[in-house]
């Protein structure tokens, strides 16, 4: 039975099984510990009250008297002293009195036979229609003995109303089995379609929708799927466009590689030539290089178990050092540098850093004015270590500082810059992983300023 719908009703039926054997097997101990003394009782009661008015009504017809008793629910053994009997009302199944006991009544004792009924399993001396299973007393008669057995007539103490309270209870137990049936069958219903539209999505079919609309945990499960499917269509989406992108951006540089290596096989070529050939090749070499590297370290960073190694290092020797690695562009580019930095150690991953600082700074002279200026500032605040790195660049307008973080998005639309595409991406998913905030402020020839915000952990 693979189907949930199959296992919930086989666990419906189970369970009401379950409960119907553990609620009779309490029963069963209520009747032996409390019930069965207390019919035995009530029985005693019963017989003494009949003897007692056998015995003040020596007139009365016994054999006509104990045969209305017999008529009116109950079950009358009589034995005189003689051990001849005779019974009344209802037939016994089972007539497996001892002499013993008649003797013991007839001797003036009470028989409780109810009370010390052998059978202590089930509910069986409340139903067991044997002689045994009977209350004894004596009483005199005429100046004879007798004994008198009694016990109800089961059988004339069902009534209509026990029938009817039967019907009710089995009526009852399988009407509950029935709407849990319909209402497992109408809980099921919108999983299967849950399970079909998942089918669907495996797929890649994303234009999936589901037409339920409940406010109970299914329902906020079909709105999750929902939001599921709309966060893998955008996925997908980008991953096409990576692919896209990424295709785009390894295939120029080996187009070029191959058309000047065509190139370099003439021997009609100049020797100033063959340096300008071997010159970009070497170039479109070193973008390829960087770009596999840079796709490396997204594809690091992407993965959801890359724990970010903590250590503490000098914050402010790493931008001392990273600004003496870019030295000559600065000198190349007659770009003047201001360094506003204090002495600060800081917490994180020094190597996921040292990415960050390449990139911001890299742009700054890239995209900077010839004489142009790079103010780098470090602070450290109460709660965080605040960076910003600063140019008087080209600047940027609203529109691509919206796409600035984008992958493979460059604000060069002409391409003409050497880049990838992918720096601020990484430099954004870096500051992230540091539980940090970066923010870009620019405008058109007016430059850009990036400010990072580093909380300490």
């Amino acid at each position: 039975m693979k189907s949930l719908y199959g296992k919930f009703a086989l666990t419906t039926i189970l369970i009401m099984l379950f409960s119907t054997i553990c609620g009779f097997l309490l029963t069963n101990t209520y009747y032996q510990n409390v019930m069965k003394e207390r019919n035995d009782k009530k029985n005693v009661e019963i017989a003494e009250s009949i003897a007692a008015h056998i015995e003040a009504s020596p007139k009365l017809p016994l054999s006509n008297y104990l045969s209305t008793v017999g008529k009116i629910g109950y079950q009358l053994y009589v034995v005189d002293e003689s051990g001849k009997g005779h019974f009344y009302g209802g037939k016994y199944r089972v007539q497996d009195l001892q002499g013993s006991s008649v003797k013991k009544v007839l001797d003036g004792y009470i028989y409780h036979g109810m009370r010390q009924f052998p059978r202590q399993t089930f509910v069986t001396g409340f139903f067991a229609n044997e002689l045994s299973n009977t209350i004894g007393v004596p009483f005199s008669y005429e100046y004879k003995r007798y004994a008198l057995f009694v016990r109800p007539d089961i059988k004339l103490l069902f009534s209509e109303v026990h029938t009817l309270l039967g019907g009710l209870i089995i009526g009852t137990a399988f009407l509950s089995l029935l709407l849990m049936l319909v209402v497992a069958k109408l809980l099921i219903v919108p999983i299967t379609q849950l399970t079909e539209a998942t089918k669907r999505i495996a797929n890649e079919n994303y234009d999936t929708q589901l037409n339920i609309d409940r406010r109970d945990e299914i329902g906020q499960l079909a709105a999750s799927f929902h939001t599921m499917v709309g966060q893998l269509q955008e996925n997908d989406q980008i991953r096409k466009e990576f692919i896209s992108n990424v295709s785009h951006d390894f295939q120029s540089p080996l187009l070029n590689i191959q058309g000047y290596a065509g190139l370099l096989k003439s021997n009609d070529l100049t020797e100033e030539d063959r340096e300008n050939y071997a010159e970009i090749i070497q170039s479109e070499t070193k973008r390829l290089s960087k770009l596999t590297r840079q796709l490396l370290l997204l594809t690091t960073l992407d993965q959801s178990t890359r724990m970010v190694k903590y250590q503490e290092f000098e914050l402010d020797e790493q931008l001392k050092a990273c600004v003496n690695k870019y030295r000559w562009w600065l000198e190349e580019k007659q770009i003047n540098l201001l360094m506003e930095i204090e002495p600060t150690t800081y917490n994180g991953d020094a190597a996921l850093l040292e990415n960050v600082w390449d990139n911001l700074l890299t742009n700054a002279i890239k995209y900077n004015r010839p004489e142009g200026e790079i103010h780098i500032r470090l602070l450290a605040k109460e709660t965080y270590l605040e960076v910003a790195v600063s140019d008087t660049g080209i600047g940027l307008t609203e529109e691509e500082k919206a796409q600035l973080f984008e992958r493979f998005y460059r604000a060069d639309k002409s391409r003409s810059e050497e880049g990838t595409g992918l720096g601020l991406s990484i430099v954004k998913q870096i500051i992230e992983l540091h539980k940090g905030e970066i923010h870009v402020t620019s405008a058109p020839n007016e430059g850009t300023i990036f400010t990072i915000k580093l909380p300490y952990l």
